[in-house]
């Protein structure tokens, strides 16, 4: 089922070409014919390095960084939309590997508007000369998630992680969980509260941590019911020393996040939707194939009216998909709540079809080495991957009527 916009560029055409190749090459085949590597409790013995040396042969792992520094230069005016455009692609084939790559893009487009030029000048060549180059941004923390993205703006709800200042070096004391590449990557975003006084708008920094920092310790794996080919971790921090020069933002940190969290929000669904559109290519299949009482299944009308159901979603999720992602690009006034809408509409309408699709493939739908569950899987992560779907509905309240959002958070009386 093809339900790419007709308006893609020359450029975006070739890109989701070679993207589909790979895909369909590479990634399905491994992912079908190593189903057991999913479950394997060593992160490290799961994906294959091959597999992003791939992806870097044809270009995809480095989109975002500047291409002054080796990285793929994108048409600034469709950037996010193309992003849209290959993790949908990716997440056809395993949404697990959509998310390591997309936290390459994601942390570099940061990155390159808040890092100072020496530290893009050392990072940029480094990321792109090593396939397995791993990036994560680390916010979420055990007493704190997307509801801090809520009008909680009080010391009260501030960052746990702290960082103070002594001499020429920050010291960091904190924890971070749920990360996504936590365990496996080589370079971290890091947020923390440098003023603990005030609201986390106003006293929240960011820093750039290497892995392998004196007081950084990579605390677990997550074991994670889908998307398990990208390895989410925990961090601890414990007196870990930074040169001070490893400061992206002082106190305005969060303020600053909205070039990650924009494009996130549209990756994200652009994520799901892939996961939707393998969902409903196999099943598609599966009924034009699988005789049931005499006849093909899809002659069934219950069957086919389930089939209608799960096409009309993903026209829909596109749909609200393009909008969104074209309202970034151009920096339109309504982009928040266009991102945070189609966030929460693809991750409720993408559930609904690969749950279709597992019903519709009878007892073959929960057979682990058939892979119809695990989209499935992959599908309900999304319910809770960059705000739940209760933390999307307020902030898009909240964005529709900013100056009767309530404040939500204080002390108890």
């Amino acid at each position: 089922m093809d339900t790419v916009d007709r308006s893609l560029s020359e450029e975006q055409r070739m890109m989701r070409a070679s993207c589909r190749a790979f895909v369909n090459d590479f990634v399905t085949p491994f992912i079908r014919q190593n189903w057991q590597k999913e479950w394997l409790m060593d992160p490290d013995a799961r994906l294959p390095r091959s597999i992003l040396e791939q992806a870097d042969r044809i270009g995809i792992r480095t989109l975002g960084i500047p291409e002054e520094f080796g990285g793929v230069a994108l048409d600034p005016a469709r950037e996010v939309q193309t992003f849209a455009l290959i993790s949908e692609e990716i997440a056809r084939g395993d949404s697990g590997l959509s998310d390591k790559l997309v936290q390459i893009w994601k942390v570099s487009v940061l990155l390159r508007n808040v890092a100072p030029r020496h530290l893009q000048e050392y990072w940029f060549p480094r990321i792109v000369k090593d396939p397995s180059f791993l990036l994560a941004h680390c916010l979420t923390e055990p007493r704190g998630a997307s509801d801090r993205w809520l009008p909680y703006n009080a010391p009260e709800a501030a960052m746990q992680t702290r960082a103070v200042l002594k001499g020429d070096e920050w010291v960091l004391n904190g924890r971070k969980q749920f990360i996504s590449n936590g365990y496996d990557a080589s370079l971290y975003v890091v947020y923390a509260n440098t003023r603990p006084s005030v609201g986390m708008l106003q006293g929240t920094s960011s820093f750039l941590v290497p892995r392998g920092t004196k007081g950084l310790t990579i605390a677990r794996c997550n074991e994670t019911l889908g998307g398990r080919f990208m390895n989410n971790g925990e961090l601890v921090f414990e007196d870990m020393r930074l040169p001070k020069d490893h400061l992206l933002v002082e106190n305005d940190a969060l303020n600053k996040t909205g070039v990650y969290f924009k494009p996130g929000k549209i990756i994200q669904a652009s994520k799901n939707l892939g996961i939707g559109i393998a969902a409903f290519e196999r099943t598609s299949e599966y009924v034009q194939n699988y005789v049931q009482g005499g006849r093909t299944l899809i002659k069934h009308q219950a069957v086919a009216l389930r089939l209608a159901e799960m096409a009309t979603s993903l026209r829909a999720v596109r749909a609200l998909l393009n909008e969104a992602a074209r309202a970034v690009d151009e920096r339109a006034p309504d982009a928040d709540e266009l991102c945070n809408m189609v966030k929460l509409f693809a991750s409720e309408e993408i559930f609904k079809v690969a749950k279709h699709a597992v019903e519709l493939h009878g007892g073959n739908g929960i057979m682990l080495d058939f892979g119809i569950e695990k989209l499935f899987r992959d599908a309900a992560v999304f319910l809770h991957m960059d705000a739940t779907v209760d933390i999307s509905k307020f902030k898009i309240v909240k964005a529709i009527f900013p100056h009767a959002a309530g404040a939500y958070a204080g002390p108890e009386a």
